[in-house]
């Protein structure tokens, strides 16, 4: 995107202009030019700089978010795998529900969120100030900057909302050296809900922008975040609001917002291709410079070590380590878990004609198939011989939808040792999720698919469960088979039967699972259906009460900001 690359340099050149500084050393100089926060905008290339800036950060902050969404879920784990990602227990006390406010993720997301909130309320306000005429602008295009702002503000409030719950609304920065306190639960949801109501008028369509859209905040996409507000409305704010969100999603199903479709190709929305997709609601563009989903913080750690070998694609390095997979399906012997939670392979394999159970394959000429890692991952080496991936600890990889030490047990052979647990993984443990493509090294698209943030396919899933809460299966059943028919083949039997019989409150949640695996969204929808703190799946217990539906306010924070009051619980 054009604007994004202009913010790019910007940055840059603020990088060069530090390091400048650092090196200078005669400070008593007469400055004949200064810039200040009241002249720093002198052109219309700088008014967009300015509205970019909380944009890539915004990029940045999905990965801060991806860790406490997924792996305190029952979809994703890191366990200790031998020695690695032990990590003086954060991650089993995440996946435990048992995090202290010393857990680093704890502060990280407030600061990392807050960030962005400070950054967009920033460029607000310059904005706000402008005369457009000045800056060789139509009133419409500040007015479309200003109502961008607000929503990506929003977006960022409504993740803070979602995750701490008692947080603090800023809506000015310039000229501010104090704290504020908390607002209510009520006012918080009040005010996303205003935002994103009154910067609908000044935002533009996806229709309107075309293949430039995907970085922009459109009316549908701040509508799809709406819908997102009113779905969670009863664990926000103990009201149910499931009506409005079904007014808001069949609004933009119908085109009220702009003209949105759902995919025929189950990658389509995800690959290299889907800067254009017409499921793609909101994303963020990536480039060879921007790709952080691709990054260490989520993909890049999901998969084996020596893993590019099998992509043939090493260009973000080499030394992957896996650190999530999915939770385990199966017993060291092989037997499925008893649990109805968790078990998010098998769920999949629940219905053994989906395009998406192969084994991922590069095909060539930036196509793939299949989403899943597992068994061995041969690829041709230097010396033109087929061979197995060799893990780190001196064994072959032979990935299992199970948890334990099977080191170099033969495929079909149950290991000695039962132990299977967090603290008691290999590097043959889990499911890995190939959602994003890994291209090889050289094909021109390798790593270049935009992430998608929001899809058509949620609002369809989101209307889905309200026509099922509501009594109406058969329209849910509707909704969700538009989506699901691009998994199976022509007249297959795993489409729901149109009746609706197919449905109940578990396999609505297997149904979000299965949409949306590892798209970090899992402990969000887990909540909703009231069972992330009942439920119990593979080596999770019950929590004791429900306090660990919102995270602790960090340590960190709390020493910083004394005025701020600790969530209840903690």
């Amino acid at each position: 995107m054009k604007l994004i690359s202009k913010y790019k340099s910007v940055m840059v050149m603020t990088l060069i202009g530090a390091l400048s500084l650092n090196s200078c050393t005669k400070l008593d100089e007469k400055p004949y030019d200064k810039i200040t926060s009241q002249n720093f905008l002198q052109t219309k290339d700088d008014v967009i700089r300015d509205f970019l800036r909380s944009f890539e950060h915004g990029y940045w902050t999905i990965q801060s978010t991806y860790t406490a969404q997924e792996d305190s879920s029952d979809e994703m784990m890191t366990p200790n795998r031998q020695g690695d990602w032990l990590d003086g227990g954060l991650y089993q006390r995440l996946h435990n529900h048992t995090w202290i406010t010393a857990d680093g993720y704890t502060s990280s997301m407030w600061n990392d969120l807050y960030q962005g909130i400070t950054l967009a309320t920033n460029s607000l306000e310059d904005i706000e100030a402008i005369d457009p005429a000045k800056f060789n602008m139509t009133a419409a295009e500040k007015a479309d900057f200003v109502s961008e702002l607000r929503v990506h503000r929003a977006w960022f409030y409504l993740r803070l909302f979602d995750l701490y719950r008692n947080i603090v609304i800023i809506t000015k920065v310039k000229g501010e050296n104090q704290g504020k306190p908390q607002s209510t639960p009520q006012e918080t949801f009040n005010f996303i809900e205003n935002e994103l109501l009154q910067a609908l008028p000044g935002l533009p369509t996806n229709t309107a922008l075309g293949a430039r859209g995907i970085g922009r905040w459109t009316k549908g996409a701040a509508m799809a975040l709406l819908s997102r507000l009113y779905l969670n409305a009863k664990v926000y704010i103990g009201q149910d609001k499931f009506a409005q969100c079904a007014t808001v999603c069949q609004d933009i199903i119908d085109g009220k917002y702009g003209t949105y479709a759902i995919e025929s190709r189950w990658d389509a929305p995800f690959d290299y291709s889907n800067v254009t997709s017409a499921e793609m609601m909101f994303g963020f563009p990536a480039s060879n410079i921007t790709r952080w989903h691709y990054s260490s913080g989520m993909y890049f750690w999901s998969y084996p070590v020596n893993t590019p070998q099998y992509f043939g694609n090493t260009d973000v390095g080499t030394t992957m380590n896996p650190k999530y997979s999915l939770q385990p399906g199966r017993d060291v012997n092989d037997v499925e878990l008893p649990y109805a939670l968790g078990k998010p392979f098998v769920k999949f394999q629940k219905y053994a004609d989906d395009v998406r159970l192969k084994k991922y394959k590069n095909l060539g000429g930036s196509k793939r198939e299949g989403m899943f890692l597992f068994g061995y991952l041969p690829y041709v080496n230097a010396q033109g011989a087929t061979v197995n991936v060799q893990g780190t600890k001196g064994y072959t990889i032979y990935i299992r939808d199970a948890v334990g030490y099977f080191l170099d047990t033969p495929p079909g052979v149950a290991p000695a040792d039962k132990e299977s647990n967090m603290n008691h993984a290999d590097q043959n443990s889990g499911i890995p999720v190939v959602k994003y493509p890994w291209y090889p090294t050289g094909d021109a698209n390798a790593l270049m698919s935009a992430y998608a943030e929001i899809r058509l396919a949620e609002v369809y899933y989101s209307l889905a469960e309200c026509k099922y809460r509501a009594g109406d299966k058969a329209g849910a059943s509707a909704l969700l088979n538009k989506v699901r028919a691009r998994y199976y083949p022509d007249g297959s039997p795993s489409l729901y039967n149109p009746d609706g019989s197919s449905l109940n409150d578990q396999e609505m949640l297997d149904e979000w699972g299965r949409e949306f695996v590892v798209e970090g969204r899992r402990r969000t929808d887990m909540i909703r259906w009231d069972v992330f703190s009942k439920g119990t799946w593979w080596d999770k217990q019950p929590d004791a009460d429900n306090h660990t539906e919102i995270f602790p306010i960090g340590l960190n924070i709390l020493n910083i900001n004394p005025q701020l009051k600790q969530n209840p619980g903690y």
